[in-house]
Parts: structure tokens; sequence; C-alpha cells
């Protein structure tokens, strides 16, 4: 069973741009990945400062793995000090 991450990603407000850069490079070679089936970044359209992350991935391996490549540190030290909130859920498809 595939496993869904929806992460929401709430930029200070005069750090949009860095924030939404730092996500827009992240896509990339996260959906290169082994085991990475879906990974999207959106703009919350009623809230300017918040993005979210659709992800889906084969299983909870590949998820663990993708938090331990270089991309996604890049992503954690590029962010750190520019975000209000992050907010990670992982979620299993019932029906």
């Amino acid at each position: 069973m595939t496993l869904i991450v929806v992460a929401t990603i709430d930029a200070q407000p005069q750090h949009i741009d860095a924030v939404r850069a730092a996500l827009e490079t992240v896509v990339p070679p996260s959906r290169a990945e082994s085991g990475c089936l879906r990974y999207e970044l959106h703009l919350d359209n009623s809230i300017p400062t918040r993005f979210i992350m659709l992800e889906e991935w084969s299983d909870k391996a590949h998820l663990t793995a993708h938090y331990a490549t270089p991309h996604f540190h890049a992503l954690v030290a590029a962010t750190d000090g520019k975000v209000v909130k992050i907010d990670v859920a992982e979620l299993s498809k019932l029906k």
C-alpha cells in the first residue's frame, strides 16, 4: 500500500520568495527518487504564505530514504528560520 504525505509549509511573509524557491528546487530530484510516485508543490489560493506539498511514496522505507537525501537536507537548511510552521501528515488510503 502506498503512503500519502501532505506537507503544509507556512512561510514568514518576508521570506515567501526564498521558501518558494527552496521548495521548487527540491521537486525535480525528489521526483527522480526510487519509490516516489508523486511529488507536487502547490500554493494555497487563500493564504499566500502557505505551500502544500502532495507526495505519494511506494512505502515508508522510500519516504525515510527521501528524508536522508542531500536535496532534502538542503531544503531544510534553506528554509531554516524562514517558516512559521511545518505540518506533515502521513496518510494511508482506506478506500
